[in-house]
């Protein structure tokens, strides 16, 4: 069914060219700003996809992967900050350390005695869980030793409560260089590991728990790469298993990289507008180690250079600023480490935070960030002015009769330490592993019971893997919001211009209803 999702390319000019000059016709104070419209009709899906097939050219340059931490990356890096220089931006590369990690070829687990036994793996592109996985961060090496069983609760509490491995003392009387065998519970795995490479051990299984839900191989990470020796995690059955006669061998093998590596934020700032005011739009570059990441994220990053290097020549009242963050993969690693090192007072500059993280996926909803909690799904709205940005979003997609959802601020991207900042903020997406539901299906066409992207941090995340509708409609709101935002004098969140301006701004014409009109 994606085949039939994927639209030729070329169509993304004629969507795009649509839909641009109907949405803006600019703020009630703009004055003499530039034709809002007319210069976003300048920006067009199918120069974004010229930059996306760029990126798919340097993953198959560099192993199939743009990973941070990976040449891939690097070079990615490189083409981003080429362009922006060119358009003439301000370009700052900013470095920051991280621990990579990645699994080279599949894990051995086995006993060797009594009656021997091979357990499934799971492989390291993710596939479907085995027996046991190989935990994230986990050591290198292939060890074959008795295996020693520490603290465990067998049959399991009818609740998670198991302390096994969390206290150096679980581990008196160990013998070194035995493998530890250990079940999950209530402290992290990296204390578990961490506590058994001090006493000795030349390897760890940690099995699952055993209640309800905690059956199943858990693909754990142990959070840095402190830990050296080989750590993998397991099914209950599997440690029940290993666990029921008196003494047993165990083979453990695992071939992974874990060390501490540097990586780059790619930060271009426009060398026009007021420094106080920064209207910041982000993407991440990097891809998971396991495909090119051209939908994720190599669409949002795209989008935002294209529009970028057309419009970095205005003159805009407002400072843009577009990042470019590495390390999103392994937990937001670049955006948090940009945010934790801005000063008060340039916290206090950014005025807006706008995220763009899978814009064109194949099985596409339009989603916009629910700012405001209007859906009313329990997750926090974010900062006072978010609901605005939201607004904004909203009134682009109703004026094309183009229907649009909610989507919760739900911690998954880049947004997240600004919204903990306090700077308001919002974006779109199309979707990731979720499934597309019957609503969305009226709404946008596609397959309803089927994931928005199920190439979704897979080897088939290529440039085939990208919706070019989507792609178009998504490219038009950004350039859009990205305009408005750039020449407003009322950006959002409190008002701080003059009363007088205040007073006299016309109110926009905001339209706030989820899911808006067929189109």
């Amino acid at each position: 069914m994606r085949n039939t999702l994927r639209r030729g390319l070329g169509v993304a000019t004629a969507t795009t060219a649509l839909v641009l000059p109907l949405v803006w016709a600019g703020p009630a104070d703009a004055g003499s700003d530039p034709d809002i419209a007319g210069l976003a009709r300048t920006i067009s899906a199918p120069g974004v996809e010229k930059h996306m097939r760029k990126l798919q050219e340097i993953a198959n340059a560099n192993g199939g992967t743009r990973a941070a931490g990976t040449p891939g990356h690097v070079a990615s890096r490189d083409y981003v900050a080429a362009q922006l220089k060119k358009a003439g931006y301000k370009v700052t590369l900013q470095s920051f350390p991280f621990d990579f990690f990645e699994e080279k070829s599949t894990a051995t687990l086995q006993r060797i005695s009594p009656d021997p036994k091979v357990y499934t793996p799971t492989p390291p592109d993710n596939g479907s869980l085995g027996d046991f996985a190989t935990m994230t961060y986990s050591g290198s090496g292939d060890v074959t030793a008795p295996l020693q069983k520490v603290d465990l609760v067998l049959p399991p509490a009818p609740t998670p409560s198991s302390t096994s491995g969390c206290e150096a003392g679980d581990f008196a009387g160990f013998t070194p260089g035995n493998i530890a065998l250990l079940q999950r519970g209530t402290c992290t795995f990296q204390v578990k590991a961490a506590n058994a490479q001090a006493a000795g051990a030349r390897g760890v299984i940690i099995f699952n728990e055993g209640q309800p839900g905690r059956t199943e191989t858990n693909q754990g990470t142990l959070g840095d790469s402190s830990v050296t020796i080989p750590v993998v995690s397991a099914s209950f059955a599997v440690g029940e298993e290993l666990a029921a006669p008196a003494s047993s061998v165990v083979r453990l093998k695992t071939d992974t990289i874990s060390e501490r590596r540097t990586t780059q934020n790619v930060i271009a700032d426009s060398r026009w507008g007021d420094p106080n005011k920064v209207v910041q739009l982000g993407a991440h570059l990097d891809s998971v180690l396991a495909g090119p990441g051209i939908n994720d994220n190599g669409s949002g990053s795209a989008a935002i250079l294209e529009i970028a290097s057309k419009i970095g020549f205005l003159p805009t009242k407002n400072k843009l600023r577009f990042s470019f963050w590495s390390a999103e993969e392994l937990g937001l690693l670049g955006s948090e480490y940009y945010v934790a090192n801005l000063s008060a007072a340039d916290k206090a500059k950014t005025k807006l935070y706008l995220n763009f993280d899978m814009v064109a996926s194949p099985n596409y909803a339009l989603k916009i960030y629910d700012g405001d909690d209007s859906d009313a799904t329990g997750s926090p709205a974010g900062p006072a002015g978010s609901d605005e940005i939201e607004k904004l979003f909203e009134k682009y997609f109703d004026t094309l009769r183009q229907g649009h959802v909610g989507t919760d601020f739900d911690g998954r991207s880049d947004y997240g330490p600004f919204i903990d900042a306090g700077i308001p903020a919002g974006g779109l997406f199309t979707g990731a592993e979720g499934i597309k539901t019957p609503a969305e299906q009226a709404l946008f066409g596609g397959t309803a019971g089927v994931a928005y992207d199920s190439c979704y941090h897979q080897s088939c995340d290529t440039i085939a893997n990208v919706n070019s509708k989507a792609l178009a409609l998504n490219t038009g709101a950004i350039a859009t919001a990205a305009l408005v935002y750039a020449f407003s004098s009322d950006l959002p969140g409190p008002d701080t211009r003059p009363a007088t301006a205040a007073r006299t701004a016309a109110p926009p014409a905001h339209v706030h209803a989820h899911g808006g009109s067929a189109g």
